[in-house]
């Protein structure tokens, strides 16, 4: 499986990184061993001394498919949770300043963390209220309805040039909010303001 990552799918987060609102996906990905393994911690990497959290949701594809029209593409994902996307945004800023990929900072061991799967069918996905707890304290909030590009204009999108297959993840983008992790920080993900998993940051 792969895991296919979308970047500044929400018009305030790219602000206030000083990017540019996207005409089309910023699209990037990660390894299947990004995934940290359930029960774990996340240790922060020793290569970052600015590693911030991203809450996003996430689809998992049940489907083979390949350019995959927008209208045709509810059929390809029944389950979706929402995860966090871990960047060490100090070499990702050193990266982008060389005009170098982005892979060491957003893809490293670990750096991709699931919650428990939920049915599509039991939400409205265009209407989902998602939200991040750092210690208690609200630090991220989103709605799906905010997004740049939905969920199945991304399948459209990404299945253009990336065949999909049964298994692989994508990471739908993250709103504003993002900000750095702490050794001994608790991390709480809230799916319509009930709690869906937690994190200690090691």
């Amino acid at each position: 499986m792969k895991i296919i990552c979308i970047g500044r799918n929400y018009a305030d987060h790219a602000r206030e990184l000083a990017n540019q609102i996207p005409e089309e996906p910023v699209i990037f990905m990660k390894p299947d061993s990004a995934i940290l393994p359930k029960g774990n911690a996340f240790f922060i990497p020793d290569f970052s001394e600015n590693v911030q959290h991203e809450l996003e949701i996430v689809i998992r594809i049940d489907r083979l498919g390949k350019h995959i029209e927008e209208r045709f593409a509810h059929r390809y994902y029944n389950d979706f949770t929402l995860g966090l996307d871990f960047t060490a945004r100090d070499l990702q800023s050193e990266l982008k300043s060389k005009g170098l990929p982005w892979e060491k900072a957003k893809a490293f061991d670990g750096s991709a963390f699931l919650g428990p799967w939920k049915k599509v069918k039991d939400f409205n996905l265009s209407q989902l209220n998602f939200s991040l707890q750092r210690n208690g304290e609200m630090v991220q909030v989103g709605k799906s309805s905010d997004m740049l590009f939905s969920i199945d204009k991304l399948i459209a999108e990404v299945s253009k040039y990336f065949t999909l297959k049964i298994g692989d993840l994508i990471f739908t983008g993250t709103p504003s909010g993002v900000g750095a992790v702490q050794p001994n920080d608790n991390l709480e993900l809230f799916l319509e303001g009930k709690r869906l998993a937690s994190l200690r940051v090691k």
